[in-house]
């Protein structure tokens, strides 16, 4: 493919409440055995883009660990390959990214060094499976400045939380709004975006040198009326997991038949750093219905529409029920889980009992957590 790679993977959002405390949101489990990250990566890689940057920053620590091999994604090459950036420090420079178009310019020098005309930017947090060559095909026959991947979302979904786009009949972008309080449209970005890389550079350079730090502000929504603006209209799944709900919700999706065939029997591939683990180890007693258990799992009690995500250990009669039990987590006998989040490392003490709402997720953190990833 004519196009590098940027991963953008180092915001917060305090819609996580208490799950980002640990991770970055790039890093949240998905699905019993992937990260977020995955899923931008997977999509670079079966786009055979050959030359990828993530940017990571808040949090890293796991995010950064599970990177530390580009194998898993195919990226382990002579020429290209993938590459981990942080904001670095120097003497004249002591900020950290201080948005996504002040990481971008930090990292000026990639953009700088790379031969390939075109860029695909894609956040980290988003759940999707897409060839980017489809978007530049796009993109080049409208010969557009820049293009916006978009998805038009029932009338019942909040989209207060995105960017809200409106279209001409030719599909150039005519509005574009971040996070507005009232919406009249359902389109929204996808935060997915292939601009060229020269001028790329040209807008991030003049971003920088007014002071402006903001991608989306600063150049989608400055520059709507002065550049070619163009979206492209997704139409497969699409998710974003940068609230408790929606992270809940995703891994929820995933024990519909449909969902699971689509992501991981359908082509291409979702790939992940794989874990030398166990396969899940079911005792007598044991009933698991429409759950996804991950290796290294040893089960004993009742197990509902759930998702178990590596080596958790459940006690005998526990009942778990619409529940997301993290990694590495031991639940002691008689506990009962609905409508919960537990966090990873935790140990739930036996006979203890928690429950949440359908519509208000409780997150499940013991202090006697054993360690943190």
């Amino acid at each position: 493919m004519r196009a590098i790679g940027i991963v953008l993977a180092g915001g917060n959002s305090k819609r996580m409440r208490e799950l980002s405390r640990k991770r970055a949101i790039a890093a949240m489990p998905i699905a019993g055995s992937f990260r977020s990250v995955d899923f931008a990566l997977s999509n670079m890689s079966n786009s055979h883009i050959q030359s990828v940057a993530v940017l990571t920053q808040y949090n890293s620590r796991s995010l950064n660990e599970h990177l530390s091999s580009s194998k898993w994604w195919d990226f382990g090459r002579k020429q290209g390959g993938m590459c981990v950036f942080t904001p670095t420090i120097t003497a004249e420079h002591s900020d950290w990214y201080r948005g996504t178009a002040d990481a971008l310019y930090q990292n000026l020098d990639f953009l700088k060094r790379s031969h390939e005309p075109y860029v695909v930017l894609a956040s980290g947090d988003g759940i999707y499976k897409l060839d980017y060559n489809k978007v530049l095909e796009y993109h080049i026959e409208k010969k557009a400045d820049i293009t916006v991947v978009c998805k038009d979302m029932p009338a019942d979904v909040d989209v207060t939380r995105f960017g809200m786009v409106k279209t001409n009949a030719d599909g150039r972008i005519t509005e574009f709004e971040e996070k507005p309080m009232v919406n009249d449209s359902t389109t929204i970005s996808c935060g997915i975006y292939v601009i060229r890389r020269r001028q790329l550079i040209e807008l991030i350079e003049r971003c920088a040198n007014e002071d402006r730090y903001d991608f989306v502000q600063d150049i989608l929504v400055r520059y709507k009326n002065l550049k070619r603006i163009y979206a492209y209209k997704l139409d497969t799944y699409w998710s974003n997991i940068a609230s408790v709900e929606a992270y809940y919700q995703t891994n929820m999706d995933f024990l519909k038949p449909e969902v699971r065939s689509y992501f991981f029997k359908e082509y291409p591939d979702i790939y992940s750093k794989i874990d030398d683990l166990p396969p899940a180890k079911y005792n007598p007693g044991a009933v698991v219905k429409n759950s996804l258990v991950s290796s290294g799992c040893i089960l004993n009690g009742s197990v509902e529409n759930s998702v178990l995500f590596k080596k958790v250990y459940i006690g005998n009669n526990c009942v778990i029920k619409n529940s997301i039990i993290m990694n590495d987590v031991y639940i002691g006998d008689n506990t009962v889980i609905e409508n919960c989040i537990v966090e990873s490392r935790d140990t739930i003490r036996a006979n203890t009992t928690y429950i949440g709402q359908p519509d208000d997720v409780k997150i499940v953190i013991e202090k006697n957590e054993r360690y943190t990833l």
